[in-house]
């Protein structure tokens, strides 16, 4: 049986060819000025990865080392450790066999964690080694606050009593505010919302319960329900937070604030409304340290890439991007952004929110309690002489109108629209009461995208399509479709049992060329969508989601999903 014992790492390393005598100094001499471990300061400086010191380590200890982000373990046999010891001691219990728990270990020479766990667990251990990483993250997957959220909103409950309580000053920043429960309870929601990836949580009052949800890759999930008593002191706490009215309990309310959760700050877009049990409220969470991704990192098709380049780099026009709220429209548009942001340029953005920040740019934020609106934003952002102007959406037909003046007048706009596919796009600008020469000549490109969820690659495995299935494919595939291999992801502890891991994108795009704009300009709306079907040439939403599948990297069901927003 494979035990720990004392091992020079630096020597280690350096017998196995993986370090020099030069590293290893200088590491040695950052480790007596810093205190820090020897092979985070080694890891950190680029010297060797991580998880080369933990395979050196195995093979040091004639162990075996497990990667853990393919590997799935039992949750009920990890769960033999509590949270607090699988983080101090730095381990993992990994599965079992001829009664030996397997225990991955990120620190294999740790004698005093060994015998501990012996005890803790009482069963022989049989060590593997697992990188340091790795082990965190499956740590955060499998011990999930769900039950801590839950004790802490019963322990509000019990605070709270039968007696409605006035928070108000007892939340304003009083002594000792931060312990109280309603705060701890929201900072752990925010922490747990942050470990989900969550982009959005809804606290909503029913009849008899309090049910807390988070939208995870698109799709929500319940993660608490408690006592409905204790809805009215989130929502208050929340309006304290936004500077919102805490007395106005009738109508909607808009708010934002900022938390740091995990040294990440994120930025909170907080909506309340009155309902029948009391106020729901909404938060939509935007992560400030989440890189800018660029458009070749988007997965679109390279004709469209290639087009939708083209089109940003023109001098003047306009180019639209459609889609529900969530579809990561704004997410393009900075895309765009940041390939167009040089010197030469002047860029103004006008939002609500400001959802990225970019450097070299102007960034506006519409503020219509004190009448900054995206019209009187936007009539100044064009006197402050850009070269590219950014409006978060096309919402009325006065800010359309004034966008599309702009790019006539020899400017490159940018902006959304709540559509479901590029050919609705012009006519409901139509509709919008825009003038049809206007649309015409400003409008150079419309892009439609959703995001559908990936299949996580951990518990990815083959799967045969239904027979509702077959026929929904075989309208773009034909009699391809038994001919094909098709996936799904069986649920696993990496995709928290979902299937899915992430999101991607899928796109369709209409350029305004000559028959295009020729048939937008007669009356009959008809000649319009046939001429932009034949540019489209069969590219659409549906198509690209079904070429997704076909790769293996999402499932016949999400492609369906999807399309069934925009299909009749």
């Amino acid at each position: 049986m494979v035990r720990p014992e004392k091992i020079r790492l630096g020597d280690l390393l350096i017998q196995q060819g993986l370090l020099t005598d030069e590293q290893l100094k200088f590491a040695l001499d950052e480790q007596k000025r810093s205190g820090r471990k020897l092979g985070r300061i080694i890891v950190e400086s680029s010297f060797v990865t991580e998880v080369a010191i933990a395979q050196a380590l195995a093979r040091q200890l004639r162990a075996e080392y497990i990667e853990l982000k393919h590997f799935n373990p039992r949750p009920e046999l990890i769960k033999l450790l509590s949270e607090a010891q699988a983080r101090r001691f730095r381990v993992v219990v990994l599965d079992e066999a001829d009664g030996r728990l397997r225990v991955g270990f990120a620190d294999p020479t740790d004698l005093q964690a060994y015998d501990e766990l012996v005890r803790l667990l009482r069963r022989d251990i049989e060590l593997a080694v697992v990188a340091e990483s790795q082990l965190l993250t499956l740590i955060d997957n499998v011990y999930s606050r769900t039950d801590e959220i839950s004790g802490l909103a019963r322990e509000l409950t019990e605070h709270l009593g039968d007696i409605p309580v006035e928070f108000g000053d007892l939340l304003g920043g009083a002594p000792g505010a931060e312990d109280a429960p309603v705060v701890k309870l929201l900072q752990t929601v925010f922490e747990e919302a942050a470990r989900a990836r969550a982009s959005d949580i809804h606290i909503e009052p029913q009849e008899r319960f309090l049910r807390v949800r988070f939208r995870i890759d698109g799709v929500l999930h319940v993660q608490m329900e408690a006592d409905v008593k204790i809805a009215s002191a989130l929502a208050l706490r929340l309006k304290l937070l936004s500077g919102l009215d805490i007395s106005e309990k009738r109508l909607p309310q808009d708010g934002r604030f900022a938390i740091k959760v995990r040294d990440t700050t994120i930025d909170v877009r907080l909506s309340t409304m009155p309902t029948q049990y009391g106020e729901s409220v909404v938060m939509r969470l935007l992560n400030q340290n989440t890189g800018l991704l660029g458009l070749d990192r988007l997965n679109m098709p390279a004709h469209v890439l290639e087009r939708l380049r083209h089109a940003v780099r023109r001098p003047s026009g306009m180019v639209l991007v459609t889609g529900p709220t969530g579809s990561g429209k704004t997410t393009t548009l900075y895309a765009a952004l940041a390939e167009l942001n040089t010197t030469e340029k002047k860029i103004i953005t006008v939002e609500d929110p400001v959802e990225y920040r970019l450097p070299g740019i102007n960034q506006v934020q519409v503020h219509d309690k004190i009448d900054l609106s995206f019209e009187r934003v936007l009539r100044a952002a064009l006197r402050q002489d850009p070269d590219i102007v950014l409006v978060g959406e096309m919402r009325d037909q006065t800010t359309a109108e004034i966008g599309m003046r702009a790019a006539i007048t020899g400017h490159m706009v940018l902006s959304t629209l709540h559509t479901n596919d590029v050919i609705s796009t012009p006519i409901r600008l139509l509709d919008m009461g825009v003038p049809r020469y206007m649309v015409a000549l400003s409008l150079q490109l419309v892009l439609a995208q959703r995001l559908v969820r990936v299949i996580c690659r951990n518990c990815v495995e083959p799967y045969t399509p239904e027979a509702h299935e077959r026929e929904w494919l075989r309208f773009e595939l034909g009699d391809t479709v038994d001919e094909r291999r098709y996936s799904h992801g069986r649920g696993c502890i990496h995709c928290s049992g979902t299937g899915y891991q992430g999101r991607t994108g899928v796109y369709e795009m209409l350029e305004m060329n000559e028959a295009v704009i020729e048939g937008l300009n007669s009356n009959d709306p008809g000649v319009f969508m046939q001429a932009a079907r034949k540019q489209m040439a069969g590219e659409t939403l549906r198509r690209d989601a079904i070429k997704l599948v076909i790769k293996g990297r999402t499932t016949i069901e999400e492609a369906m999903r999807i399309s069934n927003q925009f299909e009749d």
